[in-house]
């Protein structure tokens, strides 16, 4: 069965990105306690349908805090790994979904990505 070009546009995605501005930097849990480590992370948000922007706009906040929260539990050894790393973006991924179905009664969140991916220990 084909589609015609305007059923299978309207089955198009209509994605959008939101950068959290500014770049994520926060602490997270060191093998020393005498040393912090820290990581700064640029995170770009998919939201699953551009007229979705504005409500993801609203929480802003909301999704910052979570993202910070999320990477302040992690320790240096997952910090580190890059399946570590990918734990932590489905973690926040998974988190930044929960509160938006929780506020607006939608996920909202279709994807996280790192684009920038830096940390000390």
């Amino acid at each position: 069965m084909l589609l015609s070009s305007t059923a299978h546009a309207q089955t198009k995605a209509n994605y959008a990105y939101l950068g959290l501005e500014p770049d994520i930097v926060t602490n997270f849990i060191s093998p020393s306690a005498r040393k912090l480590g820290y990581v700064r992370v640029t995170v770009e948000l998919m939201i699953n349908d551009a007229d979705q922007l504005e409500i993801a706009q609203h929480h802003m906040p909301l999704l910052r805090a979570t993202a910070i929260e999320v990477f302040g539990q992690q320790t240096a050894e997952k910090v580190k790994s890059l399946t570590g790393r990918e734990d932590i973006r489905l973690a926040i991924l998974k988190a930044l979904q929960d509160h938006m179905k929780r506020e607006t009664g939608a996920e909202i969140i279709k994807n996280v990505i790192f684009t920038k991916y830096l940390y000390h220990i």
